[in-house]
């Protein structure tokens, strides 16, 4: 694995000199070591803003919930599609960004169907979230950094996926082989929109302006909107996950936890951007 250290920006070796390796270290002597469950933390303390940043272990376990439910499996297969069809030829490197728990990243892995060599990373800066992805898809290579400073060789990747994940377009350029591709995914306008009907009197449509990445192409563009029929405690798990969670009221989370059908749209944007 590629990995690059985050303090020098040397490469990252695994340690030779021992039978069962467990410690990447580069030329400056810079040390990270594999945790029980297989991944790598390479996120210097320097570079955290909070003690703990990104999902707590409360909403990993609320976002696996409602996961588990499959009501984002279209989204799923979708980004699979584009990945099938717009994957170079023999690709060997693929990268799900701000991977979260891992259940958009362990799918990935079955694109080895077409290409045998492909290795599957995902990456998030929640140690939580990471840990239990890695103990639970062994599969896949799972670290925990910062999105904004990749921790991977420069062109390494044929693929990359980013799901509502912010990142740097000079990393991104960075780290994206030439003819490789980005696979964005975004809220299009009524994404949820009968949960934000719950919180707010008049309720405004996600814009959805396309984004320039410098360095990269746009070569395809899908808006893929559907709607869900959840149980009062999907509804409930499903709000937990969303920023507006912290607006809802006590009356409004009993309304969900009571519903026996509620209906909400789901509406995302995926956008597929090749390197130049």
């Amino acid at each position: 694995m590629s990995y690059q250290c985050p303090l020098c920006h040397e490469s990252l070796l695994l340690d030779a000199h021992s039978e069962q390796p467990k410690t990447y270290r580069c030329c400056n002597n810079h040390q990270f070591d594999l945790a029980k469950e297989g991944y790598v933390n390479l996120m210097p303390a320097h570079h955290k803003g909070s003690k703990n940043p990104g999902d707590n272990k409360k909403m990993m376990q609320a976002r696996r919930l409602f996961l588990n439910t499959e009501h984002y499996q279209p989204l799923r297969d979708a980004v699979i599609a584009q990945l099938a069809s717009l994957l170079p030829d023999g690709a060997t490197e693929l990268l799900d960004i701000g991977c979260g728990e891992g259940y958009y990243t362990s799918e990935f892995v079955k694109l080895r169907q077409q290409f045998p060599a492909l290795s599957v990373h995902g990456l998030d800066i929640s140690k939580v979230a990471v840990k239990y992805a890695a103990k639970r898809y062994p599969e896949c290579d799972f670290c925990v950094a910062s999105s904004h400073r990749l921790p991977f060789a420069d062109q390494l990747f044929d693929g990359v996926v980013r799901i509502y994940a912010p990142c740097k377009s000079e990393e991104l350029e960075r780290a994206i082989k030439p003819g490789g591709i980005l696979v964005a995914v975004t809220p299009a306008p009524r994404h949820l929109y009968q949960l934000k009907e719950l919180i707010y009197d008049g309720v405004r449509l996600h814009d959805m302006p396309v984004e320039t990445i410098p360095g990269f192409d746009l070569v395809a563009d899908e808006q893929l909107h559907y709607d869900m029929t959840l149980s009062g405690e999907e509804a409930t798990v499903l709000m937990q996950m969303t920023p507006f969670a912290w607006k809802t009221s006590e009356q409004v989370w009993q309304q969900l936890a009571n519903a026996n059908n509620f209906h909400c749209e789901a509406d995302f944007a995926i956008r597929v951007y090749r390197r130049q």
